[in-house]
């Protein structure tokens, strides 16, 4: 069994352009193509973020055994007091993907240090790369030592630097293929004392960003692990011990595959709301209504008051006035939290709840 100090650098020595590996590597990268397309189609992309970021960020962390519900998560990301711990931890991965979303947009490529800084913000304190020995990973039911990573501060950190070399150069293999590699090896090493799953999780969508496959970061496999979790563990386990690279990376093109199709379905669903209630708004409310305004009804399950003074230059009277009337129309239901009043998009909150 690999013990950790025998985690080789990248890349693998071994032939992953099977038969197997490119007929599905050309249906996950169709996939991932049409989804791509269809992001540009929502005006506003800050929505679809919004939206799905904190799909990823409850998924991801649903992995971890952080469990919250949409309405804890929602209230969370739009200033309520919410003393759920769990709520808070997911907050954190929505703030620690954005951050990383926007170095990539600022720099162009990944680092190792801006690594730390995606867990440094997840993880909400400053214990940075692993320093001391002692982590290993253990089977859950029966206690059992499965994995121990990489010990020694001088290896990890070597390893993390070969790791940052294979992220930024080409060398001729498709990049879907690549995000599985290095998903593997960021796993493997396992820099952190905590968080290694879900800083690995943000890594690889970023990936997908820097090579230009995406726009924004939309795609979001968590679902799919969730769903196959034995198999995901299980897989990249007989990496380490079978040095079994095909079937690992056949798992991601397949998740890849799924998930973008879903992805699209869900942004087409957006969009048919917002035309929907464009429409609604448009006739019901024509005095009223404009773009920002449907803009911001969307760009969160919640909307308060401020959003609208802050968007669209109008006093706290009015802001309330044009809420209270999209109310009476069925579009938000209004609800108080605390000594505020809030407003939630009903049937974008069904949506997104499902």
């Amino acid at each position: 069994m690999n013990n950790g100090n025998e985690l080789n650098l990248l890349p693998p020595q071994v032939n992953l352009e099977t038969v197997s590996v490119l007929r599905q590597l050309s249906k996950s990268n169709r996939a991932l193509a049409e989804l791509k397309g269809i992001t540009s189609t929502i005006p506003n992309s800050i929505i679809l973020i919004n939206f799905l970021v904190l799909q990823e960020a409850k998924d991801s962390s649903a992995i971890e055994n952080i469990i919250t519900t949409h309405d804890e998560l929602y209230q969370a990301d739009i200033d309520f007091e919410v003393n759920n711990p769990a709520a808070k931890e997911v907050q954190h991965y929505s703030a620690a993907l954005k951050h990383g979303f926007d170095l990539l947009n600022e720099h162009g490529f990944l680092t190792v240090n801006y690594i730390v800084e995606i867990q440094r913000i997840l993880e909400q304190n400053d214990a940075g790369i692993r320093s001391q020995a002692g982590t290993v990973l253990k089977n859950e039911a029966t206690g059992e030592i499965i994995y121990t990573p990489p010990q020694n501060k001088e290896s990890i950190l070597h390893l993390l630097k070969n790791l940052e070399e294979y992220i930024n150069q080409e060398n001729g293999l498709d990049d879907l293929i690549k995000m599985a590699i290095i998903h593997y090896q960021f796993e493997s090493i396992h820099p952190f004392y905590d968080g290694n799953g879900r800083t690995g999780r943000i890594i690889y969508v970023l990936y997908l960003v820097m090579k230009g496959l995406l726009d924004i970061p939309v795609l979001y496999l968590s679902q799919y692990i969730i769903r196959t979790k034995q198999d995901y563990y299980r897989l990249l386990q007989n990496v380490r011990t079978e040095n079994a690279w095909e079937d690992w990376v056949m798992y991601l093109l397949n998740g890849i595959e799924e998930t973008s199709i879903n992805t699209i379905k869900m942004i087409k669903s957006i969009n048919d709301l917002m035309a929907e209630t464009k429409s609604k708004l448009q006739q019901d409310l024509p005095k009223i209504y404009s773009r920002d305004l449907l803009d911001i009804i969307f760009l969160h399950p919640y909307t308060k008051i401020e959003f609208l003074t802050e968007r669209l230059n109008i006093s706290r009277q009015t802001a309330a006035n044009y809420l209270n009337k999209i109310c009476q129309i069925g579009i938000l239901k209004k609800v108080k939290k605390q000594k505020y009043n809030y407003y939630i998009n009903i049937k974008l909150f069904d949506l997104l709840s499902k």
